[in-house]
This record gives structure tokens, sequence and C-alpha cells, in this order.
């Protein structure tokens, strides 16, 4: 079976990558002509270059290949997107007009794959102020099902859930879409920073109201991906994590732990001093043309108290989650020492 993977120079694109060829699977890395191979395997791996910025461009890279190779994929996943943007028009640009124009440049070139898997998110849930699983405490929680209603309240989250519409009308397209929780281990650079402050022996939160919240380690993602690929329902949408629920102090702790370090400063942070600071630096952003880790998109998303999801229709599929929080962890740890990130 042919597989195309999108942004496979990425985090998760390069597990992705691996996964696909331990499973047997003749692998196209799908990138952009400047991204690196640094993680990629360096033998059993075919590379095609995608512009997802114009149909026609596409189109013409997609007839290419068709003609040298006879034919597409089999399955394509598409998990090339932007996770950090300066304003909503670039997420939409990247995220819901790039996954639009690689659907219409398959269609042109009559190289629909038999299922197509899109790597969306839990962001595109949003918030709710009340859940009937708690009581009206006003705390702000994530939806904890796919069946709440999807109220995106940030410019990633709006990107993401368009696609996800676009995609789901396409009745000559066999679609399931997968939406992770925070995802972490190997090669992953945001919760990297908290082990990279730790180093530095502080310990940085943000709010007073304690938070609970889920993970994802991204072996485990990348099964669930292929399992929901190769036995998952047209239509359906998948909520991914490692089926338990962490308290937000869990990942430090569990860091500290695996790093061997014992003391550091605890910094807690306010809310409204967090929302000072990126809106600050999303002004920065907008003056040096550079963008930031942190934004008022970040900041709607840290401000969450909770982040729990139902992984129940996964498990019907056969998913088994194989690494819990410590143990993901400590590989995590065990990596970043590894590649001297620590």
């Amino acid at each position: 079976m042919r597989i195309l993977i999108t942004g496979a120079s990425g985090f998760i694109g390069s597990h992705l990558v691996s996964q696909a060829l331990s499973r047997g699977y003749e692998v196209w890395a799908g990138m952009r002509a400047t991204s690196s191979h640094r993680y990629l395997p360096s033998q059993g791996v075919h590379f095609i270059t995608l512009h997802l910025d114009s149909v026609a461009t596409l189109s013409e890279e997609l007839a290419a290949f068709k003609s040298q190779n006879g034919g597409g994929w089999d399955y394509i996943i598409h998990a090339a997107g932007a996770t950090k943007g300066r304003n909503e028009q670039e997420f939409m640009e990247t995220n819901y007009e790039g996954t639009c124009h690689l659907v219409e440049a398959l269609r042109q070139q009559e190289m629909l794959p038999k299922r197509l898997l899109y790597m969306s998110s839990l962001s595109v849930l949003g918030a709710i102020k009340e859940h009937p699983a708690h009581p009206a405490d006003g705390h702000v929680y994530a939806p904890m099902t796919d069946g709440d209603v999807a109220r995106p309240n940030t410019a990633y989250g709006r990107s993401k859930l368009a696609s996800e519409k676009y995609l789901l009308q396409q009745s000559d397209l066999n679609v399931v879409i997968m939406r992770p929780t925070g995802v972490y281990g190997p090669r992953e650079r945001d919760y990297y920073l908290m082990a990279k402050s730790l180093k530095q022996h502080l310990d940085f939160s943000v709010g007073y109201k304690p938070q609970e919240i889920t993970f994802i380690y991204v072996l485990d993602l990348v099964e669930a991906c292929f399992i929901a690929l190769e036995r998952g329902t047209n239509g359906s949408r998948y909520l991914v994590s490692d089926g338990n629920t962490y308290h937000s102090d869990d990942f430090s702790r569990l860091l500290k732990e695996q790093m061997g370090i014992r003391h550091v400063l605890p910094v807690k942070a306010p809310l409204w001093l967090l929302y000072i600071v990126c809106a600050v630096s999303d002004l920065m952003a907008k003056v040096t043309g550079r963008m930031t880790a942190l934004n008022r998109d970040k900041y709607n998303i840290l401000k969450q108290r909770n982040w729990r999801c139902d992984i129940s229709p996964l498990l019907k599929l056969g998913y088994q989650p194989a690494w819990d929080l410590e143990r993901g962890v400590k590989a995590t740890v065990d990596w970043y020492k590894q590649a001297q990130w620590i």
C-alpha cells in the first residue's frame, strides 16, 4: 500500500513516517523544498515536494508524480499545518486553504485516495463555562466528548474546525479526523521549553485554580492514527489521549524527577499578567514579523482550567494506550539528553 504523509518533516509527521515504514507501507514524505530531513529515516522513504499554497502548482506536482509512478496513493495522512501564526489569516491560509488546495488538486488529477486522515486538534472543541459532568463552579472547561458542540476560542482551533467541515462535506472523499490533546515526546519543542526552564531551576505556571489536563505521547498518537486509518468509520472524528487525567503540576513534577532537579523557584503568574505578556508579545510579532510562543491565541488555551476527552470510540477500534505520563516523560527526557537538548 502506498501512503503519502504531508508535513513529514515535523514533530508528529516524522513519527508517522517511521510508523508507516514499520507497518510495511511504501512511504512518500510530502514536504516543502526547504524542510529538513533530519529526523526522517535515511532509507525506505520517498520524497515529494508539495506546494499547498497553490492549487495550480500542486496539481502540476501531483500530475508529475502520477505520470512517473503509475497512479496515486492508497492512503494520505494530512499532518501539514501551522500551530503558530501571527494572526487568524495565517492560520486559515495554512490549515484551511492548504487542506482545500490538496483535496482539489487530488480531485483534478483523479488521485483521491481510498482514505484521507486529517490531523486536527482537541482545540476545535473550544471551551464552555459549564459542563454536565461538573457543577457550575465558574471554571472554564474543554468539552469532553465529540458530541459536545464545537466552539473554538482560538484562531488555531477555528482554522482546524473549518478544515474538518470542508473535508466532511466532500461526498467523494473518505475521511477520518483525529483530535489529539497535548502531544509530547522526542523532537517536540513547546513542552521542551518547560524542561529547559526547570533546568534553570525555574518552575513557571499560570493561574491559581487547579487544572485537570490530558496528554498523549507521540508514539501512542501515531499508533492511534493508523488504527483509525485502517479500521475507522468514514466521517468519524476521534479524540485522542492516553486515557488518563492529570493535575497541571504532574508534568513538571515528572520532568524534575527524571532530570534529577531538586530545588526550583516556583513562579505562578496570574491570568491577568499572562494576558498582558501575550498582548505585548502579539504587538512585537506584528512589528518584527516574527512569530512568538506566547500570544493572545495561546492565552485562550492556557487560561482553560480543564482539558479532558473521551477516547472510548478509539478503544472500540482496538486502540490501547501504552504510554502513561510517567513512562512518556522518562522516554522524552532520555531523548533530550541523548540529543543534547538538556
